[in-house]
């Protein structure tokens, strides 16, 4: 999952937290886009060539789930938007070249794939999907549910931030989830208690670049190819790590608008801006 993954699990044996990490490492499996052999990567080489393919059913849930969050945020939400890491090297320092951005942005958006469960077919030839914006999260409501299967009752999921609790703490307290802010590091901004549902956090912490000063998300506009400005970091609280994680994504994608569009939607949440200004329901 590319980051520090934990379970915290009380009164089970380790074959459950054994059961709940192979499923991780399965999800991992299929849909990393770095593993020759993944689900993912076999749509993509046939979306390179113009050729459909069919997906099972678990691949087709989370397609549905895509193209849903794309539908719901008037299509900032995209899971297309990945092929513009050959644009963006946030490793580099550099902005990308403006042909860059012009030579990729025209592979972006799922209106440009066909989707007919449980067939993806791709009219324009080099579109790739990826399934970072949903799969961490994804797999964190999977362990859990593995977990509940065992009868665990008192536990926490966290997949590098993103979180699902099965049941508070042994003691009947919530598990207190402290929110980094962005911009000071070592530094909480909130402390949420969770005992159900999930939590999910969205900002530019560790993959940013910095260019003539200024930081750039790795959250980029599918609309424009660029970094997306105006929020910093935002923490959702949902029913599941899959849909807090979502919101959280939208809420960055949206830019200055994100923080009215959370208060909008009514759910518990924490925010930080560009300029260092808080605010959300949790705080």
């Amino acid at each position: 999952m590319g980051s520090e993954c934990v379970l915290y699990l009380h009164d089970t044996d380790a074959m459950t937290a054994q059961a709940a990490e192979e499923e991780v490492l399965r999800i991992e499996h299929r849909y990393s886009r770095y593993l020759e052999e993944s689900v993912l990567t076999q749509i993509n080489r046939a979306a390179a060539e113009g050729q459909p393919i069919e997906v099972d059913a678990e691949t087709a849930a989370l397609i549905d789930y895509a193209f849903a969050c794309y539908r719901k945020s008037n299509g900032l939400f995209d899971i297309t938007t990945g092929i513009m890491r050959r644009a963006w090297d946030f490793s580099s320092g550099r902005a990308p070249a403006p042909t860059a951005i012009e030579r990729w942005l025209p592979f972006v958006g799922l209106d440009k794939i066909r989707w007919e469960p449980p067939r993806l077919s791709f009219p324009l030839a080099g579109v790739e999907i990826d399934l970072g914006g949903i799969g961490k999260e994804y797999a964190a409501d999977r362990a859990a549910a593995v977990c509940v299967e065992a009868g665990v009752v008192h536990g926490l999921v966290d997949l590098g931030g993103d979180i699902r609790a099965i049941g508070p703490r042994p003691d009947g307290t919530a598990w207190p989830v402290h929110i980094r802010d962005p911009r000071a590091a070592g530094q909480a901004i909130a402390v949420i208690p969770l005992d159900s549902g999930g939590l999910a956090t969205s900002g530019d912490y560790e993959r940013c670049v910095f260019i003539d000063g200024q930081r750039h998300s790795h959250i980029l506009d599918p609309h424009t190819g660029r970094s997306v400005r105006g929020l910093a970091g935002v923490s959702v609280v949902g029913e599941t790590c899959l849909l807090a994680g979502s919101i959280s994504t939208i809420a960055m994608l949206k830019g200055p608008a994100g923080a009215a569009w959370l208060a909008a939607l009514g759910v518990g949440c924490v925010w930080v801006d560009s300029d260092g200004r808080k605010g959300g329901s949790l705080l």
